[in-house]
């Protein structure tokens, strides 16, 4: 809450969809045990939700809104930490969590497949100064209004680092055009391309082994991403 307090007002005048503005904020008192912040009220539906009318135009829009974010001076930025879960820092951090669950998983899905591409993503390495990346890019954060991306809100794990975290999101709710679109409008060189799908299948390897561990099966969703993500390495060209 801090931390959004604090940079929130710098970010979001600079950006082209609209995003949360802390109003007030308040600490633990015997009425309320924790921390507590207002902010402005954001229109719209979570895209998890909503109907989205163009997902190539919501692409697009979505990969301007990155773009502007990390144009923005980011001088004093908090740098990935145990506060936004190493988001922005190295894929390194998570090794030995896809490992673990690429054992899991051996079997069941194409495992090979997956330790190429996450080795690749370890290999792609980031030169140059840190940018500002939203860190928790998600449907659930993307408000949609009369069927357009309109919004983005909870920066509880944004900082300045590698912005390739968020490129997550073209693999867990963009695919063929709209993902091809976002990519071309970010404008991203293949290295950062190749962490962003490390964010990706690193998140869903993981989910799916826990679901595997707790006798469940393979859950739709991670499943889902996962598939998508051996399936664009496999296809030629």
């Amino acid at each position: 809450m801090e931390k959004e307090h604090r940079w929130l007002p710098v970010l979001e005048p600079a950006l082209p969809l609209e995003a949360p503005v802390p109003l007030a904020g308040g600490v633990p008192d015997e009425g309320f045990p924790h921390d507590w912040s207002v902010y402005r009220w954001v229109s719209g539906e979570p895209a998890d939700r909503a109907v989205v009318e163009d997902m190539t135009a919501f692409a697009i829009d979505l990969a301007e809104f990155l773009v502007s974010l990390q144009r923005i001076d980011p001088t004093g930025g908090p740098g990935p930490g145990l506060h936004n879960w190493f988001r922005g820092g190295p894929l390194t951090t998570y090794d030995g969590w896809a490992r673990a669950a690429l054992e899991t998983l051996d079997g069941l899905i194409r495992t090979e497949t997956a330790e190429e591409i996450w080795k690749r993503a370890l290999r792609a390495s980031r030169d140059g100064r840190p940018d500002w990346f939203q860190g928790d890019m998600v449907s659930g954060n993307l408000v949609v209004k009369d069927g357009a991306l309109a919004a983005v809100i909870d920066f509880s794990t944004c900082g300045a680092g590698d912005p390739a975290c968020d490129l997550s999101i073209a693999w867990t709710m963009l695919t063929g055009k709209s993902r091809a679109a976002f990519r071309d409008r970010l404008e991203v060189d293949e290295a950062t391309w190749e962490r962003g799908r490390g964010w990706a299948l690193w998140k869903a390897l993981v989910v799916c082994a826990g679901a595997v561990r707790d006798g469940d099966g393979l859950p739709a969703d991670a499943s889902f991403v996962l598939e998508e993500i051996l399936a664009a390495h496999e296809r030629p060209g």
